[in-house]
């Protein structure tokens, strides 16, 4: 499905725009792929940028980029920014839980001509499956949408899932409005949930996010702690 929205009229995201209750009681119901799949099917699926996000287009062509290597992307959506790093030469998996995101990436890979495996799955059923499977897990989204008490295993995963010298690139966005998916976080969450296994290398904040979500984001790397 094509995203009509440019980065520049994406609008802000409340808890409303998805979860209408707005209510954290009800996060619940993020767990499942029909809850996902639902806002593709509706066309609400409003955190897709229709494009891979500015601020890690900006750390590729960085002097310090990451090297290429094995990367995982969490939740990757359309694939926007797995298909970025696939064409700087990433070998690229993406995992998502809506059927339509998976297919609508293959599909976007196959129209550019880049290679890159995309699977339907559940992220906290890919431990078994990936443990110690790759240099890079690529979050972007993901954090945001599960439900907060399921942070500190999210934490665990990404650990779990990344080579000895592994590391966690992220583009946090650490919003402060009620209720949600997305659901807000802040510094001091995000240092308490990685620095226990994680080098907290940089958290800055990028100068060129979305407008609608200037001064909210937070580009991350985060070596695995030896």
């Amino acid at each position: 499905m094509s995203n009509p929205l440019s980065p520049e009229s994406v609008p802000d995201l409340d808890a409303s725009s998805i979860n209408p209750s707005g209510s954290q009681d009800d996060s619940a119901q993020t767990l499942t792929p029909s809850f996902w799949e639902n806002r593709y099917q509706a066309g609400t699926a409003r955190w897709d940028l229709g494009e891979a996000a500015p601020p890690f287009e900006s750390l590729l062509a960085a002097a310090d980029a990451p090297q290429p290597g094995r990367m995982l992307v969490l939740g990757m959506g359309r694939g926007h920014d797995a298909l970025l790093f696939a064409s700087h030469g990433f070998e690229v998996v993406g995992v998502d839980f809506a059927p339509s995101a998976v297919a609508a990436a293959a599909i976007a890979a196959q129209e550019q001509g880049l290679t890159a495996k995309f699977l339907q799955r559940d992220i906290f059923e890919l431990a078994d499956e990936f443990a110690n499977g790759f240099d890079y897990v690529l979050e972007h989204t993901c954090f945001c949408a599960i439900a907060p008490a399921q942070r500190p295993a999210y934490a665990q995963l990404v650990h779990t899932l990344l080579r000895p010298g592994g590391q966690l690139i992220a583009l946090f966005w650490a919003h402060n409005r009620p209720g949600g998916p997305p659901f807000g976080c802040d510094l001091e969450e995000i240092h308490d949930l990685f620095e226990p296994g994680f080098e907290v290398r940089s958290l800055d904040r990028p100068l060129n996010s979305v407008v609608s979500r200037q001064h909210e984001e937070y580009l991350a790397r985060f070596p695995v702690k030896k």
